[in-house]
């Protein structure tokens, strides 16, 4: 029987590869990521994750889906709304701000889940700062606790819908203006300051159940020189310990310039498990992934239970969730939250 390793990993295109299926019984597979050309249409990526699952039934499959910039199926899909729009359309109502929340989380996730797909990588927590290049209308808000109630509200919807949340950017990218798909951030403010902004969001939804995390490939220099998602000081220390956080943590994909630091794919992969990361996100290099999972092949999950918690709650049947009146209402009522940040 397959088992769940330590690698997510992404495919190349709509369907399996000869190469694609013998890297999925790997041993150290554990998961895999979809990405916008992995999908043409429903019918295709139903089919697509049928075939990822006869390989190996037990990989969890993922996608980045939080809405605005970030969501990689359009066609068919509904069109999420980016994370600053709930408080932006609401001001002074922020009850309201948090139902629509609250629906959108629900949405992304029931339509997900209707296709086959286990869990997105969302909510963000990010407090925004108006500085930051790749985090900006990602974010709730500026304000920690407001972007904590919207994240929180988001990530109920989900879980109403029977997926698991993850939470990012652990503790926070919104400080810094670098993208770190392109260099590596460095945040230079004392812990006291990150404790009283950004790590808020974070605190209220561990407490709320949050399943799953994922670090920022940001260095905070003040408390260590290696990036968070590298840091046994962060994911153990201040995540595990300080907050109380027992989910499963997933590194930020090693392909980006923020993980270069720490030498090869096998050379990251290994520190950033060693800092306490449960999975590794290995993407948008395919021999490197290859290299990622034979360097790990022998390396077990030290807590499968984490990761066990990152599988969906309860079926979703497409017709009935299209059939459904809620469907239509949260469609309607998220409409007029929508920009053109998405291109039709």
């Amino acid at each position: 029987m397959p088992h769940t390793g330590p690698v997510m990993f992404d495919l190349e295109g709509l369907e399996l590869t000869a190469t694609d299926i013998e890297k999925l019984k790997h041993p150290a597979a554990g998961g895999i990521i979809l990405f916008s050309r992995n999908y043409q249409d429903v019918e295709q990526v139903v089919a697509l994750i049928a075939a990822i699952r006869r390989a190996n039934p037990v990989l969890l499959i993922a996608v980045d889906h939080e809405g605005g910039r970030v969501q990689r199926f359009r066609q068919d899909f509904t069109r999420i709304p980016a994370a600053a729009r709930y408080a932006e359309h609401c001001p002074g109502a922020p009850d309201q701000a948090a139902r629509l929340a609250e629906q959108a989380g629900w949405l992304m996730a029931a339509e997900l889940r209707a296709r086959g797909v286990d869990f997105s990588f969302a909510p963000v927590l990010d407090v925004d700062c108006g500085i930051s290049e790749i985090i900006g209308d990602r974010s709730f808000s500026r304000d920690p606790q407001q972007a904590g109630e919207l994240a929180e509200a988001f990530a109920s919807g989900m879980r109403r819908a029977g997926m698991a949340a993850v939470g990012k950017h652990f503790p926070g990218h919104g400080a810094v203006a670098q993208d770190s798909h392109l260099t590596l951030p460095e945040d230079p403010r004392p812990l006291d300051e990150i404790r009283a902004r950004d790590l808020l969001p974070f605190r209220r939804l561990i407490g709320a159940g949050l399943e799953g995390i994922m670090p920022a490939h940001v260095v905070y220099s003040s408390i260590d020189p290696k990036p968070a998602g590298f840091s046994s000081r962060w994911i153990s220390d201040i995540l595990r310990g300080e907050l109380g956080f027992d989910g499963a943590v997933f590194s930020d994909d090693l392909s980006m310039a923020g993980a270069e630091f720490a030498g090869d794919y096998p050379d990251r992969a290994r520190m950033a498990l060693e800092a306490g990361c449960d999975m590794v996100l290995a993407c948008n290099r395919p021999r490197e992934a290859e290299r990622t999972l034979e360097a790990l092949e022998r390396r077990p999950v030290a807590r499968p239970d984490r990761l066990q918690r990152m599988r969906p709650r309860s079926p979703i049947a497409r017709a009935g969730l299209l059939a459904g009146a809620e469907w239509h209402q949260a469609r309607s009522e998220l409409q007029p939250l929508l920009t053109d940040a998405i291109a039709p």
